[in-house]
C-alpha cells in the first residue's frame, strides 16, 4: 500500500537524504533573490557592526587606562563612545532589517509547498485514502511546514550568521595577534562541532523515535473521537483511554531517553567552551603580563570569545532542531512522491458531453475490476445507457453495484474493458472535467463541519442564496431549515451528525440537484429516509432523472419500478436484464427479490 511507504520513509534515511531535501526546497527559495540578495548583505553588516562593538570598547579602556579616572572623560574622544552606542544600535538594526525582509520568502515558501501537499493529496486515489491514517498523515504535514520555517530561520539567522562571525574574528585575532589565539580558537572550535554532530547524529533515532509515537498517539485520539458514538455505544471509554494511555507511556519514555542525551550533550559542549575560554584568557594575560597586550586586548579577546561561543553555546540545540526539520520535512515531501495511481494523461482532453440537455450514453464494455487480485468485483460486465434514459441495478450487498458509480467516476482504474462516455474512453480525459459532468446522492452521506447553507452550495461553489434555498426545496429540507433557530448558518456539527440520516441525505440530494449535473448516480439515495419522505423526494428525483442519463443503484426495489432497464447482479455479473414488468413476469431472481420486499411491506 501506498501508506505503508509514507510510513517507513522517514524511519531511516541516509545523509544524502538531507541534501535532497535542501535542493527540494531551494526552488521555492530562490524566486525572491533580490530578498535573498538584500537578506545576506544586512547580515554581513550585522556581523561587522556586532565586531566593531568590541573593537571600540578595547580602544575606549585602553584610552582610560592611561589616564586617571577624573580626567578619563577628557581623554577618551567623545567620538569612540559615540561609535559604540552606534554600532551596538546598527547590530540589532540590521539584525531586524534581515528578518523583516526574509520573512516574506519564509512564508510563501510554507505556503506555497503545504498548498502543494494539500493539491497533491486531492489528486491522490481513493486506495490511498481508504489505507490512509488521517491524524497521523495531518500530523506529518504539520510539522513539515512547521520544520520549512525552522530550517530556514535557523539556518539563515544563527548557523550562516555565526559561520560569517566566526571567520571575521578568526581573521581579526589573525591580523591583531599572535597565530597561537586563532590555532587555540579554532581547535576547539573543531572539538566542539565534531562532539556536537557526533552526539547530535545519536541521539537523532531517538528523536525519530520520539516524533513516531507522538504521531501514533494523535492517531489513536482522532480515531476515536472521531467514532466517539460508536465508543459510547459499547461502553468503551475506559477501554479507549486506556489505549490511549499506553500510547502517552511510550511517548514519555521515549521523551526521557531524549532528554538524558540531551544532558550529556550539554555537558560536553560546556566542558570544550570552558576549556577553550581558558586556554584563551590565559594566553591573553601572559601577553598583558609581557607587555605585548594592553588590558583593551585582554577585554576585547575575552568578549570576542564571550560573543563567539554564546550562539555555539546552542549549537547542538540548532544542529538537532535543522535535522530533525529535515526528517520533517522529507517526510512531508514523502507524500509529494506517493504515485497518482490515477492520473491524467498528458495532454489529455476534456470531457465532451454531446448532448449536456439530456445526458451522455454510458457503455460498459466488458468491464473487469478487482480491488485485491484474490478478490474479484466484477467480471465482464457490459451494458449500455442511453442518453436521457435511467438504468437501475439491483442485487444483494457485495455483489458489485456501487463499485459501477466508483468506475464510472475513475476513482480506480479497471484491469480490462472499458468504459466510454459519448464514444470517449473515461480513461482519456481530464477527470475533473469527469466529475463535473457526473452528480451522486451516496448512500452514507458525509458532510462538512460546518452550515447546512455551506454544505448544499458545495455542490456549487458561489451559488446564489436563491438557487440554494430552490435546491433544498426540491429536496424537501427548506422547511425543516427555515424551522431551525440560525436557518442556512445552523452547523452541521463532525461529518453531519447533528442531523439525522434522512436529513443529511436530504442535504445530499439538494446538493446535487444545486450542480444540475448531465449524469446522475443514486446510490441507495432514498435508504435513510422513512416511506412518507421516500416518496415524495422520489417523485423529485424521478422529474430530475426525466431530462438527464441516470444510474440508479437501489435496495428498494418499489423506487426503481419506473425505469428504463433494470440490471440484476450477483457475485459481479448480471444475470438478469429488462424493464420491471418483463422481469417479473420471467419470475427469476428479480421476481423473488419483488416477493419478499412485498410480504416486509405488508408485514
Amino acid at each position: 500500500m501506498h501508506h505503508s511507504k509514507i510510513e517507513t520513509s522517514a524511519v531511516k534515511k541516509p545523509h544524502h537524504q538531507d541534501w535532497k531535501v535542501i535542493k527540494n526546497l531551494l526552488p521555492y527559495i530562490s524566486a525572491y533573490k533580490a530578498r535573498i540578495i538584500f537578506t545576506l548583505l544586512c547580515l554581513v553588516l550585522a556581523k561587522v557592526a556586532n565586531l566593531g562593538v568590541p573593537v571600540t570598547l578595547k580602544n575606549i579602556v585602553d584610552a582610560m587606562s592611561i589616564s586617571s579616572i577624573p580626567k578619563a572623560l577628557l581623554v577618551v574622544p567623545v567620538s569612540l563612545i559615540v561609535a559604540y552606542g552606534l554600532l551596538r544600535l546598527s547590530a540589532s538594526l540590521f539584525a531586524e532589517l534581515r528578518e523583516l525582509i526574509f520573512s516574506k520568502v519564509t512564508e510563501q515558501t510554507v505556503r506555497q509547498v503545504g498548498l502543494q501537499v494539500f493539491d497533491h493529496l486531492h489528486a491522490l486515489s481513493l486506495r490511498f485514502h481508504l489505507s490512509r491514517q488521517t491524524g497521523g498523515m495531518t500530523r506529518d504535514i504539520e510539522r513539515g511546514t512547521r520544520g520549512i520555517q525552522s530550517l530556514i530561520s535557523y539556518s539563515l539567522f544563527s548557523i550562516i550568521p555565526t559561520l560569517i562571525e566566526l571567520v571575521m574574528v578568526l581573521g581579526y585575532l589573525l591580523y591583531a595577534y599572535d597565530i597561537k589565539f586563532v590555532l587555540v580558537t579554532f581547535v576547539a572550535l573543531i572539538c566542539y562541532v565534531v562532539f556536537t554532530v557526533v552526539i547530535t547524529e545519536w541521539r537523532t533515532n531517538f528523536r525519530r523515535e520520539v516524533n513516531s509515537l507522538d504521531s501514533e498517539a494523535n492517531q489513536s485520539a482522532v480515531d476515536t473521537l472521531i467514532n466517539f458514538e460508536t465508543v459510547k455505544y459499547f461502553g468503551n471509554e475506559q477501554f479507549e483511554s486506556t489505549r490511549y494511555d499506553v500510547n502517552l507511556k511510550k511517548y514519555a519514555q521515549a521523551v526521557l531517553k531524549s532528554q538524558k542525551s540531551l544532558a550529556f550533550l550539554n555537558f560536553g559542549q560546556q566542558i570544550i567552551i570552558v576549556f577553550g575560554l581558558v586556554c584563551i584568557l590565559g594566553l591573553a594575560s601572559q601577553e598583558v603580563a609581557s607587555r605585548e597586550m594592553t588590558i583593551g586586548d585582554l577585554v576585547l579577546v575575552n568578549v570576542l570569545m564571550i560573543q563567539l561561543y554564546i550562539p555555539l553555546n546552542f549549537l547542538g540545540v540548532l544542529y538537532r532542531e535543522m535535522k530533525q526539520s529535515l526528517i520533517d520535512i522529507d517526510r512531508m515531501f514523502s507524500l509529494l512522491e506517493t504515485d497518482q495511481e490515477i492520473p491524467d494523461l498528458p495532454n489529455a482532453p476534456v470531457l465532451q458531453i454531446l448532448s449536456p440537455e439530456i445526458g451522455p450514453h454510458i457503455y460498459f464494455k466488458d468491464v473487469s475490476f478487482y480491488y485485491e487480485q484474490n478478490r474479484s468485483i466484477l467480471n465482464q460486465v457490459s451494458f449500455e445507457i442511453l442518453p436521457g434514459q435511467t438504468i437501475a441495478v439491483v442485487g444483494q450487498s457485495g455483489a458489485g453495484k456501487s463499485t459501477l458509480g466508483r468506475l464510472l467516476f475513475r476513482f480506480y482504474d479497471v484491469q480490462s474493458g472499458t468504459i466510454y462516455l459519448d464514444g470517449q474512453d473515461i480513461r482519456t480525459v481530464k477527470q475533473a472535467s469527469l466529475r463535473q459532468a457526473i452528480g451522486i446522492v451516496p448512500q452514507d452521506t458525509v458532510l462538512f463541519n460546518d452550515t447546512i447553507g455551506f454544505n448544499i452550495a458545495y455542490g456549487k461553489p458561489g451559488a446564489s442564496q436563491s438557487a440554494i434555498e430552490a435546491a433544498a426545496q426540491s429536496a424537501q429540507i427548506h422547511d425543516f431549515i427555515c424551522g431551525l433557530p440560525n436557518g442556512y448558518n445552523t452547523n452541521v456539527g463532525e461529518r453531519g451528525l447533528k442531523l439525522s440520516g434522512g436529513e443529511k441525505q436530504r442535504v445530499a440530494i439538494a446538493r446535487t440537484l444545486l450542480k444540475n449535473p448531465s449524469l446522475l448516480v443514486f446510490d441507495e439515495a432514498t435508504s435513510a429516509l422513512d416511506s412518507k419522505t421516500e416518496r415524495s423526494i422520489q417523485k423529485e428525483l424521478n422529474e430530475l432523472a426525466k431530462n438527464r442519463t441516470t444510474l440508479i443503484i437501489a435496495h428498494r426495489l418499489s423506487t426503481i419500478t419506473h425505469a428504463h432497464q433494470i440490471l440484476v447482479m450477483e457475485s459481479g455479473s448480471i444475470i438478469e436484464r429488462g424493464t420491471h414488468a418483463s422481469l417479473l413476469k420471467d419470475g427469476q431472481r428479480y421476481a423473488e427479490m419483488w416477493r419478499v420486499q412485498q410480504n416486509q411491506i405488508q408485514l
